[in-house]
């Protein structure tokens, strides 16, 4: 049986609370950690755990009654608590963002080295069938080499979603919606086509003046051969349309899925390539079907990597080369001017001082509350299911 204790009881922390509780044969949440021990309370009597209750996660350090650590906490503290838990030689998931910045990733995936131990980072859209297929597809080599890529990661986000104590402040966030929303879309876009050479970027607030971070960003890629992408993270977009379309040298392939070939006419001009259209879509139907999806699915994986000493699917590498893409696009957004992968141990973006040195504040935060309201209603991202 493993024991997990959760680190951070906020919304997310329901996610990693109901996955865990589908397999009641295999783990058993055991501790609730919370700054605000209230909140961590409110948690346990709202699962029904039998679970002890914390107000910090080092009064767990050196306790044999711990396997796992879900860290479910903000964005700033992320670093500093997994390298507690991996240095105290327990596995640990951590929720997206990995990190603030790779100096953090780096000594998060050193603990988790030195020690052994399973880390892995959120990233549970990996774990939807829609997304798993596509690129089951992609790397069938059916469409042919990818030529351009599309991602819109479009969330929405009313204007008081900032005044949560340590929403909208680069110190505590990290960034603005391209780290905490597009940080899921970017990390499957590096999973299906690798890390670009360049990068272009355009941040700005547009709805948010309560916040010193960006709610849009637009970042144009450059990768070999010539291909190129354009990633568009937003908390602006009303309807939260969220979609990953790649145009090979065969055929327009997406998330949610839809598919046109083309083949060219004597004068150029398309012509449909329904063989192919056919092709690529009896591939698609008959790919197998996830048992567990989303969080669900990512925390059993992990669960088994523990428990049969492999690696879980996404591991601190992977959630790593994810901040690597998005820390090139706040350097090229902030410089406003193209920049060159890799980053460096020696750029000045590779630590958190240095990024808070060259962020821009868009706006002061003007309101700081410990909760937002009595709504726990949140929204994860898009099914990526076709209409």
């Amino acid at each position: 049986m493993i024991r997990v204790a959760i680190i951070g009881t906020g919304n997310i922390s329901a996610a990693h609370i109901n996955a865990y509780l589908a397999f009641p044969e295999r783990c058993k949440i055991v501790a609730l950690v919370d700054i605000y021990p209230e909140k961590a309370q409110a948690k346990k009597e709202q699962f029904g755990l039998d679970a002890d209750v914390y107000d910090s996660h080092k009064l767990l350090l050196g306790s044999e009654d711990i396997d796992l650590v879900s860290i479910c906490t903000p964005p700033f503290s992320h670093a500093e608590i997994a390298v507690d838990f991996l240095n105290d030689s327990r596995h640990v998931i951590v929720e997206k963002p990995m990190a603030a910045s790779l100096e953090e990733c780096d000594r998060m995936n050193a603990a988790a080295a030195k020690r052994g131990t399973v880390f892995s980072v959120i990233a549970q859209n990996r774990f939807l069938n829609p997304i798993m297929n596509l690129k089951h597809v992609l790397d069938s080599g059916k469409i042919g080499r990818v030529l351009h890529a599309q991602v819109d990661s479009f969330w929405w986000r009313g204007h008081c979603y900032y005044d949560l104590w340590w929403r909208g402040l680069w110190s505590k966030e990290g960034g603005g919606c391209t780290l905490n929303h597009a940080v899921h879309h970017i990390d499957m876009l590096g999973w299906m086509m690798g890390l670009p050479n360049k990068v272009s970027a355009l941040l700005s607030n547009a709805a948010h003046d309560n916040a010193e971070i960006e709610d849009i960003s637009i970042a144009a890629l450059q990768y070999e051969k010539g291909a190129v992408a354009q990633v568009t993270s937003s908390v602006i977009h009303h309807g939260e349309e969220q979609q990953l379309i790649f145009q090979g040298e065969n055929a327009r392939i997406s998330a949610p899925w839809k598919v046109h070939a083309s083949t060219s006419l004597e004068n150029g001009f398309p012509k449909k390539n329904e063989e192919l259209e056919q092709e690529l879509n009896d591939l698609y139907s008959t790919l197998p079907q996830l048992t567990h999806q989303a969080h669900e699915g990512q925390i059993e994986n992990v669960l088994t990597a523990i428990e049969t000493g492999g690696a879980p699917f996404i591991t601190g590498e992977s959630g790593r080369m994810t901040i690597e893409l998005i820390t090139a696009i706040y350097k090229a957004g902030f410089q406003q001017k193209t920049v060159e992968l890799p980053i460096t141990k020696s750029d000045p973006y590779y630590t958190v001082q240095g990024i808070m040195e060259n962020a821009p504040h868009f706006y002061e935060k003007t309101n700081s509350v410990i909760n937002l309201g009595s709504s726990q209603e949140i929204t994860l991202g898009g099914s990526y299911s076709s209409k």
